[in-house]
């Protein structure tokens, strides 16, 4: 549940926050009234499409990258006869994606305030261009430079993710209605995930392409193909002021920047849906690394069907998605959250059943409705939390607010890699199956579906 990863407004609010930074007096972000209807919007859409073609980018890679990293069952069997290990080496590709974000989401977030984001959103689309070719350009000399040389361009294709967060999220509640960013979080992460599906599947067809003699990078030919086009569609997005045009580049801002700080101490609510959001995306990094070692080591599925186990999460995010935006109409439902999580707690105990064949009750096609299910739990679960991160800060703070939420979000998925490195680790040393790790993510969950209750909220004009 990626998107890697993880994976995110000015606002009018039954209860504005409060803390020592003033709401602005006008809107200077907004672009000029009247704005269209969401669903006639080209700016929207556009906007839409080309957070699509980026995520199915990302997803294609990193999943590719994460295969590779994953030992199979027949690599294990021929280490343990050796009396070896083949190590998985997942935790480290997610470390490496991740470490972008903790080191430069803070100047990401300064910018995204200081400039247009529509501004930052077409630059950060020409460097996935750029990544793109190198990435092309590591698998045709993969036999030179090996893993560790396309984890350098893992964590350049984590950099422009990271430059283009902020405003990618920032931007909606700029260009479009506050009434409406349910709706439009549902349809935009429901893009997101739909990318996902044929990002990660392709993974596994490309990955299969290059064990049979077939060359993989053409499949990152594609990829260069896709980034320009998703610049080309970024054009689309209606132009927008930028938030805050002063604003001074401080030794803070590469860090978290002190008025965020004050913010979130202020603001209760904001602190806890950045919490959440935390531990969603360290869920995710255990889910998905747990996924790929259940098809590739525990069930002895090849790569294109192990793609396929970790696409089934991705069929049903979308619908969950749009569910979660039709349920969170207009307001922050803690309901639908509460729902959410009660559905991923539950989902995810099934997958860590034990029996059958390779210990594993379900089995791969057991597990693909119980994915599935699992997906749509997911997007009626993060659609309302992301909805709050929007429209919480105020108008001025926005950037940067979205910029720590990627902090915090990546901050979870390292230690999400390092939790499966550790559960990894304890399954092989007592001799436990791999699908072991769905129950330290039912864990992870569990106190969130028991005890977290966002405050209900309507949502403004």
């Amino acid at each position: 549940m990626t998107d890697h990863h993880e994976p995110s407004p000015t606002i009018l609010l039954s209860t504005p926050p409060r803390g020592p930074l003033p709401l602005p007096e006008t809107e200077p972000r907004r672009a000029a009234e009247p704005l269209p209807p969401l669903l006639q919007d080209s700016s929207f859409w556009g906007m839409s499409v080309t957070q699509f073609l980026g995520a199915f980018n990302d997803n294609l890679f990193k999943q590719l990258l994460l295969l590779l990293a994953t030992p199979s069952a027949v690599m294990i069997a021929a280490a343990q006869a050796r009396g070896e290990q083949v190590p998985d080496r997942q935790a480290e590709a997610m470390i490496v994606f991740a470490a972008a974000f903790l080191l430069f989401s803070g100047i990401a977030g300064w910018l995204a305030d200081r400039m247009s984001k529509r501004t930052l959103i077409g630059y950060a689309k020409v460097a996935e261009i750029g990544v793109m070719l190198l990435g092309m350009v590591g698998f045709y000399y993969y036999d030179v430079i090996g893993l560790p040389g396309m984890f350098a361009v893992l964590f350049l294709m984590g950099l422009q993710s990271t430059f283009f967060g902020p405003p990618k999220y920032g931007i909606l509640p700029e260009m479009i209605h506050e009434r409406d960013l349910p709706q439009a979080n549902g349809i935009f992460l429901m893009f997101t995930f739909v990318a996902i599906i044929f990002g990660t599947v392709l993974a596994g067809m490309a990955k299969e392409l290059s064990d049979a003699g077939g060359a993989v990078w053409m499949v990152s030919g594609v990829c260069v193909l896709i980034a320009v086009v998703g610049t080309l569609t970024s054009l689309l997005v209606r132009p927008v002021s930028a938030a805050n045009p002063g604003c001074p580049l401080r030794w803070t801002d590469f860090f978290v920047p002190p008025e965020s700080i004050r913010l979130v101490r202020a603001d209760r609510e904001l602190l806890l849906a950045l919490v959440v959001t935390s531990s969603f995306w360290l869920l995710g990094s255990i889910v998905q690394q747990a996924v790929n070692a259940l098809g590739k080591s525990q069930l002895g599925l090849d790569d294109g069907n192990t793609s396929i186990l970790a696409a089934m999460l991705g069929v049903g995010i979308p619908v969950g998605c749009l569910i979660g935006g039709k349920l969170s109409a207009g307001r922050i439902n803690p309901r639908v959250v509460t729902a959410g999580a009660v559905g991923i707690v539950v989902c995810l105990s099934l997958l860590s059943l034990r029996g059958g064949p390779n210990d594993h009750l379900l089995g791969f096609y057991g597990s693909i409705p119980v994915l599935i299910g699992a997906g749509i739990s997911t997007g009626i679960f993060i659609v309302p939390i992301q909805v709050a991160v929007q429209a919480l800060p105020p108008a001025n703070e926005k950037g940067r607010m979205i910029a720590l939420m990627n902090q915090c979000n990546w901050v979870g998925i390292i230690f999400g890699a390092l939790l499966y490195k550790a559960t990894l680790w304890g399954v092989e040393a007592l001799d436990q199956p791999r699908n072991t790790a769905f129950a330290v993510g039912a864990l992870v969950m569990l106190p969130i579906a028991i005890f977290y209750q966002p405050k209900e909220r309507a949502l403004g004009d």
